[in-house]
Order: C-alpha cells, then structure tokens, then sequence
C-alpha cells in the first residue's frame, strides 16, 4: 500500500513516486500516464481511475479533477491524492466508491503546474502566480522590492517601516494589531507596511515592488473569451499558448465521455461557478437550476458556499476574468466545470457573514480581533508573528512581524489539510454518479417467417443528468446524439432499417418538478429509446447490437436469431 500521508506537502519528486506506487499496488483500478511536459520539462501526471474489469475508460461516462494551476497553491494536489487514495482503498468496501469505479472513471491531474509548484515548495521558497516561464519579456527585472525571506527563519513576513506620511498606526486596542490612520490624523507614530524583502537600486526615498518576471496565469490561458495582455493580464501571447494548458485542453477535447470538472485552488473557502464574465441570466435556465442544485449538494457536504463568479467573486466591480478553466469546460465542452477555493482563514477564526473579496479592502475590527485570537489559540501563535526589531541592509532599523500568509492563509497548515479536503471526494465521486449511463433494457429477435426476424434494442438513461448533460452543449452542437449500430452475421442482410443511425438525447431525472401536480406534469419515458431492424439470416446466426453515446458510455449485446 502507498505510504500516503496528509500531514505534508509533496515536492514533485514525491508525488511522482507516490502516483507511480498507486499505480503498481491496483493495476486493475489505476492507470498513470503523462499528457505532456510542463515549460521545465516534467510531466504533467494524469490518473485514469475505473475497474478496467467491467470496460475502458473511454467507454464509461467520466470526471476531470485537477489542482494546482497555480504555483504556491499546493493543498489542491493533496485533494486530488486524497480522491485517489479514497477511491483505491474502499473500493469494494463502500457501495458509492464500488459503482462509481464499475459503472465511470475519474481523470484526475493532481499537478497541473509542477514547475510553479517546485518553487513554492523549496526550501527558500519563490512566489510566482504560475507558470516560471518569463513573460511577457526574456529579461530580468531592474530594481524595486523583492520578496524573501531576510533573516532566514522561514518565513515572509511583513516590514513595519517608521514613516511620518505612513498609513498605518498600532491599534490602541490592541498593540501587536496594525489599524488605518484617520483620514484626518496627525501628529502620531505611523508606520508604512511593506512585505519582507530586500531593496534592489533603492535610491533612498521611493519604494516599489520589483515586476515578476514570470508574470503568466496559466488560469487565464484557456480559450474561453480569452483576452490579450492589455485586457487581461497574464493571458499568454495567445489562447492555450502554455505547454501545461494546451495539454490539459488537448487532453479533455479528446476525451468527450467527461461530464464535468473541478479545479481545485485556494483560497477563499468557496465552490465558484461560472459564468465569470456574465449574468446568470445569459445560461440556459436549466443549466442554471442544475449548477445550483450540484453545488448545493457541495455545499452540504463540505459547509463552502456556492457561488456565481461574475455575481459574487470579481477582483473589481468594473472588471471580470477571462480565459478561465471552468468557463471553458462549461462554454467549449458543455460540461459543468467548477472551481473549489480551498480553505477560509476568516471562517476558521468564526468569521461567518464576509463577502470573500471585497474583505480585504473593507471589514470591521472584530473581525481582526477575531483572527488574532484563532491565531494564539488554534495556530500556537504561528499565525500572527509579534513585531520583532530588525536591521534592514537598505532601510535601517525596521521591524518585521504580522501575518505569516504562506503558513496562514495560502493553504492550510498540515494539521487541517486533511479535514479541510476530505468531503470533496465525496463530492466528486456524487458528481460522477449523477452523470448519464446508458443501460440495455432488451434486445431481442422475433421470427417473422421465411428467415426474416425482427430484432429490437431498446436501452435507457439511468443517470441523473441528460445525456448531453447541459443545454449549452446542444445549442453549441459539441454532443452527439445516441448512436445505434447493427452488426450482422454472414449471409445475412438487413431488409428494413441502417446499419448505423444517430437517434437524439435521452433525459435523465435532472429536470423532474419537486411534486407530481400541475398542468403540464407529464412523466413521459423520454428516457428511453427504442430502435427495430428487420433481418433475413440463416437461423442461429448472431445479431450484434451497439447503442453508444460520448457521454453516457456504451452497451453491447448478441441476439441469436
């Protein structure tokens, strides 16, 4: 059995070993390949999980799941090992977990951007957005403030700097609290807060942050209403323009039996859907009402609200996202693609009622007050660093201090990671079983006389969902009907019907009303199709049936006439 462990964070090396492990150990469950190479040269692991016993992936309706698009974000890997470890070990044991593996599969891509990954986890760590490639120019950046860690304890902290005109003064109420100054103040101590680092060129009076040289989203490189640098920053020269992106693009468009996603990111503590650049009332109503009855249900398991982007997640009320992952699986695939924030400091510290952006430029005292506290009583005072003097090589006597954000806020300290991240899995694996599946109710022959038969297959719609899953993916044309196939035996012809033809979709359970009354309740079987050939053959001869959907998997059966 693996050594898996959610008590740290793996380095790339690590998890190789350990997706690699989780390979050999279930051969019949797992099967590890690499979807291409990230700008640094790793491969960029994908997990296929199913019971190859009862048929291929390829066959089956499917999930995606990913983390860690984004460099410093790394409990999202440890979510999908989670999903993975979870599934491996109770298959068998627990009803979901066994039908899920025998009946759909997962795809799921624990590191999506190894490279950013490896910079956050080193032992002096490196913050870049995402992807380490230099962009957008190949040249090293002159000048400013470069974050680090100065005096090698560990940690980026903050640097209190003594300034008349600063912003900030110590909280009267609380000393180791940092409050704003009063628009109209004077005459006290101030201080300007800047993050720990050193100076590059200081000229003595003007201080500002050093540009990154690595400046790409990779969360901004799908295709979906991708936007150029001046619109959206981070974009990349071109849509899916990052060897990381266009692999994983590359990979889900040839994959069309998925049925939805999830990237997992941190942090916020929140499930987000799209749309990210418009109102909910441009979705089709009915993919509305099931995108918020999916995230209501992982809301129920997990305690994260559930959330439209473009409603309730804009960095800036005048300005929206573009080139997004699940706005892409959503408007491109036609699948529901969804974005988990894991982890919320606020909520941690009984922070409930909060709006999850605008908190950071606006929100009361209290609720610093109550942060401090989860700090010294929930973190062992790990959070929050007391103000300590410091001799600063460019800025003389500073003080460095106040929240340590890569241990507090960025992911969960290892203590919490695993409760944090167990009820997606739940989530997950309730997503797939609500997918559409096509199951064989008959398939028949009925001598007609004079060696012709007639020969019926009727299959039906067991998921929860249409088979086309959303109505976007009709309206974009990106889903193909059922398709139903005969195959005949030798000497045999086909008097009446095609050898192969494409019927429409089948309805899943998804749009039911909540009681059976109304005027239009109709419970009709719009589920299920039903499709008749007639055959002349030699008796005893073997019919072959085949109905398949991209989505909804494939049945085969033999009639023997």
């Amino acid at each position: 059995m693996p050594d898996v462990r959610f008590d740290k964070y793996y380095r790339y090396a690590e998890l190789t070993r350990l997706l690699k492990a989780f390979a050999k150990e279930f051969p019949k469950l797992v099967q590890l390949a690499s979807i291409g190479k990230s700008y640094e040269g790793r491969d960029i692991w994908v997990a296929t999980l199913t019971n190859t016993a009862t048929g291929d992936a390829k066959d089956k309706p499917a999930f995606w799941v990913d983390g860690n698009i984004h460099a410093s974000e790394i409990s999202p890997s440890s979510a999908c090992v989670y999903l993975i470890n979870k599934l491996v070990t109770e298959y068998g044991k627990k009803p979901d977990v066994t039908r899920v593996l025998d009946t759909r599969a997962f795809y799921i891509c624990p590191r999506f951007n190894p490279d950013g990954a490896e910079l956050a986890l080193a032992d002096k760590p490196k913050i870049v957005r995402s992807s380490v490639r230099p962009y957008p120019y190949d040249e090293e950046p002159i000048g400013g403030l470069v974050q680090e860690d100065m005096d090698s304890d560990g940690r980026m902290l903050m640097m209190r700097v003594p300034d008349p005109n600063g912003a900030w003064k110590i909280s009267p109420d609380e000393p180791r609290l940092m409050v704003r100054r009063d628009p109209t103040e004077t005459g006290g101590a101030y201080y300007r807060l800047l993050p720990e680092g050193r100076l590059e060129d200081y000229d003595g009076v003007t201080i500002k942050p050093q540009p990154k040289k690595e400046r790409l989203d990779l969360n901004r490189n799908f295709p979906s209403e991708w936007r150029q640098e001046g619109e959206q920053a981070g974009a990349g020269p071109y849509p899916t323009s990052e060897p990381e992106v266009r692999a994983v693009v590359q990979f889900i468009a040839s994959h069309p039996n998925i049925t939805g996603g999830i990237s997992f990111h941190t942090y916020s503590g929140v499930i987000l859907r799209p749309f990210s650049t418009k109102n909910d009332e441009a979705m089709p109503a009915e993919d509305l009402w099931t995108y918020q009855k999916i995230g209501q249900k992982g809301t129920d398991l997990s305690g994260y609200p559930n959330i439209s982007i473009y409603h309730d997640f804009r960095y800036h009320p005048k300005e929206i996202i573009t080139g997004a992952f699940d706005d892409w699986l959503y408007e491109h695939i036609g699948a529901f693609g969804w974005t988990v924030e894991i982890w919320s400091p606020q909520r941690q510290a009984g922070i409930t009622e909060y709006k999850f952006i605008d908190w950071y430029r606006e929100h009361p005292f209290e609720h610093d007050l109550l942060m401090l506290k989860w700090s010294d009583e929930k973190l062992g005072g790990k959070g929050y660093i007391d103000w300590y003097a410091y001799e600063h090589p460019q800025l003389g006597k500073v003080e460095l201090g106040g929240w340590n954000q890569l241990y507090a806020f960025r992911n969960p300290p290892v203590e919490f990671l695993e409760k944090e991240i167990a009820p997606f899995s739940d989530w997950a694996i309730w997503h797939l079983l609500i997918s559409p599946k096509l199951e064989l109710l008959e398939a028949s022959a009925t001598p007609l006389g004079k060696g012709a038969y007639r020969v019926e297959l009727v299959v039906n719609n067991t998921g929860w969902l249409p088979t086309n899953v959303t109505k976007l993916a009709v309206k974009n044309k990106v889903v193909r009907g059922v398709v139903c196939e005969i195959e005949l035996p030798r000497g045999a012809t086909l008097e009446t019907g095609k050898p192969r033809e494409e019927l429409g979709q089948l309805e899943g359970r998804a749009y039911k009303p909540a009681a059976p009354v109304g005027w239009s309740f109709n419970d009709q079987t719009d589920d299920r199709l039903k499709v008749e050939w007639v055959v002349r053959a030699p008796k005893g001869g073997i019919v072959k049936l085949i109905a398949r959907h991209e989505r909804a998997g494939t049945v085969r059966a033999q009639v023997k006439l």
